[in-house]
């Protein structure tokens, strides 16, 4: 909105950021030249994401890694992305309450968003949010996600480091992550470990990941001079060099009693070596880049085509009334309105 509000956001002034990001939560349209203001001074923060269902204990391991990271002298934003209220639109902001210990300490900012009805666990709003923590100077952005089960992938394109939490005796879980969040992660938790079964569910993961790796890896035979081929092919195959390839560790931890921690944080030190040293750190920002602009793209062209109907046909509710009565053709209004847009 004006000059003086993104100079204080770039002095790391939390009032100014956090008017900002209630604008952008808002989707108001005045916060876009902030924004673009704030974008050239974005790109250094490192972007932690944690995820898992619901009852995993994400609040409470989000709170134990913030309190690693201020000991180690960073500064943390966080962003707690909170389910919406399906009837009233707001959104239950538990995890400000579960971080208390954090609330009077300057060096961490901690902001919930809604997901407003957004899938893939977080909102719309979290990438514009992270780079405004990041404009403020944040070293590290703590994203926690709503914890939605297995749609909840948004989060592997957002972060530099996934973090996926699990709980023994959660059969949902381990059902959530055969069907495809087994691929988000780059460590896996697995919380409440002093429950019973929670070696049952270390096996079950290290079993998963031993078939992801299997189904990875392409039929191999020999040639004549006993060097690996791909099977069908002539070309010999060279084995990926060490250390290319990452590993995601499974990790015992008692959040609630703050044991095995130190093992999580080692671990995220090693995950992003490891981004540094091949390359994929840029590779992962590349990816956030193109997941940012298109979520930016398919919300102005929608706001564009809305604008269009409401010009031609009337109010969306009045549109919906007709397809619902069967007056009017959902199809042909849907492509009748892509097809204006493109001209």
């Amino acid at each position: 909105m004006s000059a003086s509000l993104v100079e204080r956001v770039l002095a790391g002034e939390v009032r100014a950021a956090s008017r900002l990001m209630r604008r952008i939560d808002d989707e108001d349209p005045e916060a876009t030249a902030d924004l673009q203001a704030l974008f050239p001074r974005t790109g250094k923060a490192y972007v932690l994401g944690i995820t898992g269902s619901p009852g995993a204990g994400k609040s409470t391991l989000t709170d134990r890694v913030v309190a690693r990271f201020r000991a180690q002298g960073k500064t943390v934003g966080v962003l707690a992305v909170d389910p919406t209220s399906p009837f009233s639109g707001g959104a239950i902001l538990g995890d400000r309450i579960r971080m208390q210990d954090h609330a009077s300490d300057p060096g961490v900012f901690i902001r919930s968003l809604a997901t407003r009805g957004s899938l893939g666990g977080l909102s719309r709003a979290t990438g514009d949010c992270i780079r405004v923590m990041d404009a403020m100077g944040k070293d590290v952005i703590v994203v926690e996600t709503v914890g939605v089960g297995q749609d909840e992938i948004d989060i592997a394109q957002m972060a530099h480091t996934t973090l996926l939490v699990t709980v023994p005796g959660m059969g949902d879980d381990i059902q959530a992550i055969k069907a495809g969040i087994l691929e988000v992660a780059d460590v896996f938790i697995v919380n409440k470990a002093d429950l019973d079964g929670a070696d049952r569910t270390v096996r079950e993961l290290r079993q998963m990941l031993e078939l992801r790796h299997a189904l990875r890896r392409p039929a191999m035979d020999h040639d004549r001079k006993h060097r690996l081929k791909t099977r069908g092919e002539g070309k010999p195959v060279e084995p990926p060099p060490p250390g290319d390839e990452w590993e995601p560790p499974i990790l015992k931890v008692v959040a609630a009693r703050d044991q095995g921690l130190e093992p999580v944080m080692e671990a995220v030190d090693r995950h992003l070596a490891f981004l540094e040293r091949t390359g994929q750190r840029a590779e992962r920002e590349r990816a956030r880049a193109r997941m940012q602009f298109l979520a930016l793209l398919r919300s102005r062209l929608l706001r564009s085509a809305l604008d269009r109907l409401e010009a031609e046909k009337g109010r969306l509710d009045e549109v919906a009334l007709a397809i619902a009565r069967r007056e009017a053709d959902p199809y042909a209004l849907a492509e009748t309105l892509a097809r204006q847009l493109s001209t």
